[in-house]
């Protein structure tokens, strides 16, 4: 059984603001919101740990990793994602690296797929907050099947 493994999900260093606002960057330090997931509710560290669980469960639900294994691929595959949630809560700017353009593809595609969410907020206004994700799974190498070399027969 493959499994897919979700490592944290990892708001960048700096969160940049609409283009209308400039689109100055802030420290990840005085953002008053972090963006939240659908659901997710409580202080701010709580908020973030369950972002990062939903999008994790996610990813894991819709992500096809039988294409890495149709692609001939085996070990750990690991593909770096990063993308941006506007100022309306839409995932925007989907961008990923792997060792094939074909899971590229997978990861934007799966990721463009989250629900929309509340924006992050800086100083009671809205601000477009880029995040980073690595998707990390194991394609275990199909195993021949042994053929089963039948007794031969001797004649008394």
């Amino acid at each position: 059984m493959k499994k897919l493994i979700l490592l944290l999900f990892i708001p960048l260093v700096s969160f940049g603001q609409s283009k209308i606002e400039n689109n100055s960057k802030l420290p990840s330090e005085i953002i008053d919101n972090i963006p939240v997931y659908p659901g997710c509710k409580g202080s701010e560290l709580k908020k973030r740990k369950c972002m990062s669980e939903r999008i994790a469960k996610f990813v894991e639900r819709k992500f096809n990793t039988d294409i890495a294994e149709d692609l001939g691929l085996t070990r750990r595959q690991r593909i770096s994602v990063i993308f941006k949630i506007d100022t309306l809560g839409n995932i925007t700017g989907v961008r990923a690296r792997a060792h094939h353009p074909r899971l590229e593809q997978e990861a934007v595609r799966v990721i463009n797929l989250l629900p929309k969410m509340k924006p992050g907020i800086k100083n009671g206004k809205p601000v477009i907050v880029p995040y980073s994700i690595p998707i990390i799974f194991q394609v275990k190498e199909k195993k021949k099947k042994k053929k089963i070399l039948k007794p031969a027969y001797l004649d008394w």
